[in-house]
């Protein structure tokens, strides 16, 4: 079993949807990080952002995912379930994107209009 250790986080991030806070987020660092994503493993607690991605794969997969499309504004432009072993076709105007198990997204409220943001997971709101 491949382990969430090989993925470098950038920091302890949160993911936000549309103003709270539902999971913590991965952020792979360089190109290698970037490259292994998901492949191989066999779950992912919460989610993983991908900068610069627009498009996504599933091939190596051992589960299904649910893929976000974000724009330059992190405003979701397109939202797709993906089985293991499939080709996504790129998303023109998606700038990144957040990949989470499926069935997550529905649980989460994410759907195309969300507004996603990352944040500090150290950060205190105030209400």
């Amino acid at each position: 079993m491949a382990n969430s250790a090989d993925v470098v986080v950038a920091s302890a991030q949160e993911l936000v949807v549309d103003g709270r806070s539902v999971c913590a987020v991965e952020v792979p660092v360089g190109a290698r990080a970037r490259r292994r994503g998901l492949v191989g493993r066999d779950a992912l607690t919460g989610a993983m952002f991908l900068s610069r991605c627009p498009a996504v794969h599933t091939v190596g997969m051992r589960f299904a995912l649910d893929v976000a499309f974000v724009d330059r504004h992190m405003v979701v432009i397109d939202v797709v379930a993906m089985a293991p072993g499939r080709l996504g076709w790129p998303r023109l105007r998606a700038r990144s994107c957040v990949e989470a198990e499926a069935g997550a997204f529905a649980r989460w409220g994410v759907r195309r209009g969300s507004r996603l943001e990352l944040r500090s997971s150290s950060s205190e709101e105030e209400s």
